[in-house]
């Protein structure tokens, strides 16, 4: 059993990270603001052509409205993801941040939390920056798509905690290269992002209910559109596992690499 030393001191380690992305906020609404355009411009009106409508929960969709949910949830996993594996790694290894905050009263379970939190957060942020795009495009049913805010929360989490398990077992900068290939690459192509799952045969079926994204997507889908599914209150309760498996395992991780 992993016993966490906490405090509300871990949000020192969330407000240190908002204070160096304040300095540096221009360059990170670039992303957000223009990937939707560009997703919807290339796959929405340019396939969207050819594709017309697909069903979704027995009615008919746009193939637009169908990607731009796949395309938030996509902001969240990456937003947080990378934030938690090379952002952390170069607090960690070579700003050596890490260390100085364990100099303070902080403990490394806080410093951790913190920087979780911080991942979680950044998915938050470049998803209300996606939402303001793409309800312009009118693809967003309210008042059912505010609750993509804290969905972009508890995916962000999800996924900060499997970033920053990577970041507890990678020897070098450089190795990050093989979970984003393995993990984040096929999750990328085959989560329901682009085209309904149904449409894989049965075995990728069953391997991409595995995949955290489908379930993401699915969640972002059905808000999106203003459904509340049974799928997506499985999506829910599928993420929040991960989030309770992931987060004990990265700062047990993390404990082994710094503490020696």
């Amino acid at each position: 059993m992993i016993v966490l030393n906490l405090s509300r001191r871990l949000m020192r380690v969330w407000q240190r990270n908002l204070l160096v992305y304040r300095k540096t906020w221009k360059i990170s609404f670039v992303p957000p603001l223009t990937e939707p355009l560009l997703y919807l411009t290339a796959f929405g009106v340019g396939l969207g052509g050819m594709v017309g409508t697909l069903a979704y929960d027995g009615a008919a969709v746009e193939y637009t409205a169908f990607i731009a949910p796949g395309v938030i949830a996509i902001t969240i996993m990456q937003g947080a993801f990378f934030e938690n594996t090379y952002s952390s790694f170069v607090r960690m290894y070579y700003q050596k941040t890490f260390d100085a905050m364990l100099a303070t009263p902080l403990t490394l379970d806080e410093v951790i939390t913190g920087e979780i939190l911080w991942g979680a957060t950044k998915a938050v942020i470049g998803t209300m920056l996606m939402m303001l795009v793409i309800t312009l495009f009118g693809l967003l049913h309210y008042p059912h798509a505010l609750l993509l805010i804290p969905a972009a929360f508890l995916g962000g989490l999800a996924f900060a905690c499997a970033g920053m398990v990577c970041t507890a077992i990678v020897p070098t900068i450089e190795t990050f290269n093989l979970p984003i290939f393995l993990f984040i690459t096929p999750m990328f192509l085959f989560s329901g992002t682009f085209f309904p799952v149904a449409n894989l045969p049965v075995w990728a079926q069953l391997l991409a209910q595995v995949l955290p994204l489908t379930h993401l997507v699915e969640l972002c889908r059905s808000l999106a559109l203003g459904q509340i599914t049974v799928a997506a209150l499985v999506a829910v309760l599928y993420l929040l596992v991960w989030c309770v498996v992931l987060f004990p395992l990265a700062v047990l991780g993390m404990r082994r690499r710094l503490i020696r």
